[in-house]
């Protein structure tokens, strides 16, 4: 397995800490809005990584995080906590937001097939560990405490930011004189390790002692917390948006590499955003789409996951609507493939030829998807299986032993049974069309479209779909 480090830059072979177990840990979602396919690209890519770890033999032990707590809507100091934010957007209070929202991701989640963390682990029943995280970074020097914080000190590390180096004047950027900024803090770059119920967080909903006084933890200490917690100090991987390498992931490796002493992560494993009309996916600029919208156009959830198949993960990808409904073609007609390459079981004696050409196709398989993922050139091999001369039954196994990874649930294909009344209007026109009363054959094309099917004609035949 060779896969991208973010650290390096470069693409390493992949040798985890203690062979085969993997220790992987994915940033998960703060829960104040609903999850939008922009946050799906990421965890399919998770997913995907994931499924082909398994496949190659590993076992993967995965934490995956919940923010319930402590966002705030400018990612560092700055605006206000989100969980609030969506609490008075939607009328509820915070908890109820927070579950109702974890609930939607993960229903999101279960319908594009991704596999679920082994831990998922909610940042309000770690509050504990966060505080005890914070102490040892006090007693180390790594903190300071304010009249309105206690903040991470990003001078004391000699190799802050590494993840990805800025200059100090990038970092001053966020120092502006329309936001707030405590004037207690040292350098722009410190970041909250807990906020204290004074000031603009005086009435705070979620809150809870410390010995810092009654207030509630920052973002990036949750993430520390947990993966330490339950992946232990040094992990093997660390996945998330590549939105989250200059800050939050930063921010990270300084607070646990600060703490333990030990190196945070080996490799860092990031996905690039899902664009539209050129611009990011996201919440804040209200052009997202859901699940739900997907669903409303015709276009299935894991024909989504085959339309995101089709794009590397470090590349950017636009979506359009146009894209999805090829995407449902393409996974409409692989799904009719294996339908038909179902029925044929029988099976045949191989030949030396067509043994040595199955073993080539998942070789071809195996080494395309461990070279960093690369999921087109995957698809594309299988495409050529389907179309390959290998006996059906051989295809279809190969397909599906492929399918472990690609995720498109290939083995749970049932085929929908026609109306006979669809089945009648489709043997008239045939007879209509073998009179060559083109006239008539038109009509009943119609009326059967009417009802939702579509006759697709194979020379002297015909074969009925779904619309």
């Amino acid at each position: 397995m060779h896969l991208y480090n973010t650290q390096t830059r470069k693409i390493e072979k992949f040798n985890p800490l203690n062979p085969p177990l993997v220790t992987y840990y994915t940033c998960g979602p703060t829960v104040y809005d609903y999850t939008h396919i922009g946050h799906i690209r990421t965890y399919v890519n998770v997913d995907l990584l994931k499924r082909t770890l398994r496949y190659l033999g590993y076992k993967v032990n995965h934490a995956m995080n919940v923010t319930d707590v402590g966002h705030l809507t400018g990612d560092d100091d700055r605006g206000e906590d989100k969980l609030e934010k969506g609490a008075k957007k939607q009328k509820k209070t915070v908890w109820e937001v927070a579950k109702f929202f974890s609930d939607y991701f993960f229903d999101t989640m279960s319908q594009l097939n991704i596999i679920k963390p082994d831990v998922i682990c909610r940042a309000t029943d770690h509050i504990q560990e966060m505080i005890q995280l914070i102490k040892q970074l006090n007693q180390k020097g790594f903190a300071y405490e304010t009249k309105e914080a206690v903040y991470f000190d990003t001078s004391k590390p000699a190799d802050y930011g590494k993840l990805n180096p800025q200059k100090d004047t990038e970092k001053k950027l966020g120092a502006r004189k329309e936001v707030y900024i405590d004037p207690q803090k040292k350098h722009p770059a410190d970041f909250t390790l807990w906020f204290k119920r004074v000031g603009r967080f005086k009435n705070h909903t979620m809150h809870w002692e410390s010995p810092w006084g009654d207030g509630f933890p920052g973002w990036h200490i949750e993430c520390s917390a947990m993966s330490i917690k339950y992946l232990g100090k040094t992990i093997d991987i660390h996945a998330g948006g590549v939105d989250h390498v200059s800050v939050h992931h930063s921010n990270e490796i300084a607070q646990s590499e600060a703490a333990t002493g030990k190196p945070f992560v080996k490799y860092w494993f990031h996905n690039e955003h899902l664009m539209v009309d050129g611009k990011k996916m996201s919440k804040s600029l209200a052009n997202f789409y859901t699940i739900d919208d997907v669903k409303k156009k015709g276009v299935e959830p894991l024909a989504i996951r085959y339309l995101f198949l089709q794009t590397h993960y470090r590349q950017p990808m636009n979506f359009t609507w146009e894209a999805a409904k090829a995407a449902q073609e393409g996974y409409n007609n692989l799904k009719q493939i294996l339908l038909i390459l179902k029925k044929q079981t029988q099976r045949q004696e191989l030949s030396e030829d067509k043994l040595a050409k199955i073993d080539q196709y998942r070789k071809r398989f195996t080494k395309t998807i461990s070279h960093d993922l690369q999921t087109p050139q995957a698809l594309a091999i299988m495409w050529e299986v389907a179309k390959s001369n290998i006996p059906s039954g051989d295809k279809y196994d190969l397909i599906l032993d492929f399918d472990q990874i690609l995720g498109l649930k290939l083995n749970q294909l049932k085929e929908k049974k026609i109306p006979v009344e669809i089945i009648k209007l489709a043997e008239e026109r045939k007879k209509a069309r073998q009179k060559k009363n083109y006239q008539l054959s038109d009509q009943l094309r119609q009326k059967i479209n009417d009802l939702g099917y579509i006759v697709d004609d194979k020379d002297s035949d015909y074969q009925i779909k779904k619309v």
